[in-house]
Formats: C-alpha cells, sequence, structure tokens
C-alpha cells in the first residue's frame, strides 16, 4: 500500500511539473529585435527662422494670435534640427495633395524598412505580420497594402492598419503584436508608425488649432519583433509587460484631440485644456498594474503603510508617493511637448537626469506624434548605454 502511495505520488510530481512546462512554454516572449529611426534630409528641416516665414505668411493673423504664435514656438522646446512637410517648406500648405502626402509616407516607410531589412539580414518574405499605425492618411491601395506590393511579402502575411490612435498607436501595435505571439508560434512581426503632416497643416487663425503647427514634426519608426526563442539573444529588448487602458468612455478625454474645420472651413487639430488631466488619468490607471509587477516588495509596503497612516491623520509629506526608482532604471517620457514632460516629471517624481532623453528628443525631432518614444529610446542607447 505505501509503495502504491509513493508512486502515485511522483506520478502527481511528474504531471505537475509537465503541466507547468507546457504552461510555461505557451507563453510565447515578445522581442524587439532591432528599430529604425527616421532622418530627414536637409532640405526638409524646419528651423525657427523657417517657422517665423510660416507664421508670416499666414494671412489668416492677426497681431495678436501672431505673437501668441512666435512665443509658443519659445516655450515649445524645439531645437533647430527638426523637419516638416516639403509642401509646406515650399509654401504650399494650402493647397496639399495626396501625391505630397503620399511622398512624405512612401520616404519614410519605404526609407526605415530598407534600413531595417538592411541591418538584421531578415527578408521581407520571413514576415509573418505586419502592423502599419499612420492615422492621418487614407489612400487606395492602403497604406500595408503599399508595403506588400513593395516588398513582395507572402500571400498569408497578417495585416493591420490601425488608424485614429495618435500618440499611443506605435505602443498600441506593440500590444497586438504581443497578443497574435501568443497564439502563433515562430514569428516574425513589423510594425510601422508614422504620420502624414502634408495634408494636415492648418492655416487658420483658431489658436487651440495652431499649437500643432509648433509641435508636430516629420518623424517614423520601423520595428522588427519576433517571439522566436532561438533569436532572444539577437534581441535588444524583452517585452515583460504592457499594459493598455481605454479612457473613450470618459467625454473629457474623447474629446480631447480631435481633427475639425474652423468657421472658415479650414482643417486642423483641436487641442483641448483636458488632454493633459485626461493623459494622467490614463498613466494613473495604468501604473495601479503595472506597479506591483515592477516594483520590489519593500517598496509596496512601504507605500500601503505611509498611505494608511496618511489617510488616518489627513496629513501629506513629500515621502508619501510612490517611488518609481526603486524598480525602474530608465524612463521613457513621450516627448510630446515641454509641459507635457514637466507635468510627467512632477507626477512621476523624476529628475532632470530622468527627464533628458525625452527633452532631448524633442529639441532634436519634436513632437513626431506615435513615434515619439522610439526617438527617446534612441537617445538613451545612444547616450547613456
Amino acid at each position: 500500500m505505501e509503495l502504491f502511495i509513493t508512486i502515485f505520488l511522483v506520478f502527481l510530481y511528474f504531471m505537475f511539473v509537465f503541466f507547468i512546462y507546457k504552461l510555461l512554454w505557451r507563453t510565447q516572449s515578445c522581442y524587439i529585435v532591432a528599430y529604425e529611426c527616421y532622418k530627414a534630409p536637409d532640405d526638409m528641416k524646419l528651423d525657427t527662422e523657417t517657422c517665423g516665414n510660416l507664421v508670416l505668411r499666414n494671412k489668416n493673423l492677426d497681431v495678436g494670435e501672431y505673437k501668441f504664435l512666435l512665443q509658443s514656438m519659445v516655450n515649445a522646446g524645439i531645437g533647430e534640427e527638426t523637419y516638416g512637410p516639403r509642401n509646406v517648406i515650399a509654401g504650399r500648405e494650402e493647397s496639399p495633395n495626396l501625391s505630397n502626402a503620399l511622398s512624405e509616407i512612401d520616404d519614410i516607410v519605404f526609407g526605415t524598412l530598407d534600413k531595417l531589412f538592411a541591418k538584421t539580414g531578415v527578408l521581407p518574405l520571413e514576415i509573418d505580420v505586419l502592423v502599419v499605425t499612420i492615422s492621418m492618411i487614407s489612400s487606395v491601395p492602403s497604406i500595408p497594402a503599399r508595403v506588400i506590393n513593395r516588398y513582395k511579402m507572402r500571400e498569408d502575411v497578417k495585416v493591420f492598419n490601425l488608424s485614429g490612435m495618435g500618440c499611443s498607436a506605435s505602443v498600441i501595435a506593440v500590444d497586438l503584436v504581443n497578443h497574435l505571439f501568443q497564439t502563433y508560434k515562430n514569428q516574425f512581426a513589423i510594425v510601422v508608425s508614422s504620420e502624414s503632416l502634408s495634408p494636415n497643416w492648418y492655416v487658420g487663425k483658431e489658436r487651440s488649432m495652431m499649437l500643432p503647427n509648433i509641435l508636430f514634426r516629420i518623424g517614423g519608426c520601423s520595428l522588427l519583433l519576433t517571439n522566436k526563442r532561438e533569436l532572444k539573444h539577437r534581441a535588444i529588448l524583452k517585452l515583460n509587460h504592457l499594459v493598455r487602458t481605454h479612457v473613450g468612455s470618459i467625454d473629457e478625454a474623447y474629446g480631447s484631440c480631435t481633427r475639425i474645420e474652423d468657421d472658415q472651413g479650414n482643417c486642423g487639430f483641436f487641442l483641448t485644456k483636458n488632454l493633459p488631466k485626461a493623459a494622467a488619468k490614463a498613466v494613473s490607471m495604468n501604473l495601479r498594474v503595472l506597479a506591483p509587477k515592477m516594483l520590489p516588495l519593500r517598496e509596496l509596503i512601504r507605500y500601503s503603510m505611509v498611505t494608511y497612516w496618511r489617510n488616518k491623520s489627513k496629513t501629506s509629506s513629500p515621502e508619501s508617493g510612490l517611488n518609481l526608482k526603486s524598480g525602474i532604471d530608465y524612463f521613457c517620457i513621450h516627448p510630446g511637448g515641454r509641459a507635457v514632460i514637466d507635468a510627467m516629471g512632477r507626477s512621476l517624481g523624476l529628475n532632470e537626469y530622468d527627464l533628458e532623453p525625452a527633452r532631448m528628443a524633442l529639441h532634436q525631432f519634436g513632437n513626431t506624434s506615435a513615434v515619439g518614444l522610439w526617438y527617446v529610446l534612441s537617445y538613451m542607447e545612444a547616450k547613456k548605454g
């Protein structure tokens, strides 16, 4: 009887080990093998002088709007090396056409993909998943179709064309790829992110719609991801945790950034004062999920105790916040503007060393929307190792 029980327990043990092994094996990892950021040619440079000339060309502006734009340029935190659309620099912003937009996107998408394929040695025929996140242009054939046709990808490639996602699009695309990797094994995925500024340059006089002209610049990035375990030694990053929070059910967040027409029929982007608040709420909701996975237990216990006594005594202290640096070495902040970076720094308790990559990405490339994080990461890799 004892022998039978022993054999049975050994059997259960091996079944348990086998179950855990299969469970872990089924969870596919997501590796970023390489990425390539777009660097525009010098004839697309949009320095302060050129920006000033663009402002002067806008016949709709009065003296008040002109001074407002000049002050916004000074406060934006953008340097002399950013890049804008060719049609805008050439003075044709009032009559954009599809050819300008497609030429701009082709330069970015094909330029970064050519370099990415050459850098990694991966062939276009090996790509299993293609995700494109270019919100502000719609063409027929679509941008993903243009990519597939140029590189002659396989007919069974899984294609996704995300639009209307704004600055979060690139991260959402990585999240989509990560979920696909849990179902499909031994895959290569490409994520292409950019925005089309050529047909979206605002030529009216509404102040809230002028700001995107000051902040947004040309940029793009292509990424190669895989869940092939044998390639993990080649990967530059491994995705451990990713959380997506959608606050679109909140009216203030839903309407914080919209593409509209002004009273004169000029199209542009309307940014409300609720935008920083909506972003802060989304970050806060994400941290509730991510913090327990990233921070050491001692910090979580400390924060819980401090929060308990703070609520009981109804007082607060500088040490009452969550110390994110106890579990995080580097912070990749979206370079949406100087005010955005400052606000994130205050809310997360970061110093100038932590914010330097975001400030420098903003200074060198401007707000490149969905691809801004990859310019920040590129700076971190180049300067901080």
